[in-house]
């Protein structure tokens, strides 16, 4: 399992996410996701750590802490949910409503 990390500063790195964690137990993996088109961070990201206790208690001292200016957002992360493709459904897709006159 995993810990979401929101409303993070876009000035926010890797070590500085496993900085702070660290000092609840041994961090096993920071993941920061970035834009595809623009390469900048999306103010969010998942830490991973050794036990649940250690992911426990960091949630409960970091959710609603302020850090780099802002408060953040510190919980178990949910499993990430199958994306289908819907036919028509996105960007270029042919879903106009025909209208008559």
């Amino acid at each position: 399992m995993s810990i979401y990390v929101g409303n993070l500063s876009y000035s926010v790195t890797q070590e500085d996410l496993r900085n702070v964690f660290a000092e609840y137990g041994t961090v096993k993996r920071v993941h920061l996701p970035v834009e595809r088109e623009t390469d900048r961070p999306r103010g969010f990201g998942f830490v991973e750590m050794s036990t649940d206790a250690e992911e426990d208690a960091a949630i409960e001292s970091l959710d609603g802490a302020e850090w780099m200016g802002r408060e953040l957002k510190v919980n178990k992360a949910k499993p990430r949910e199958d994306r289908k493709a819907s036919a028509g459904g996105g960007w270029g897709g042919n879903n106009r409503q025909q209208r008559r006159y």
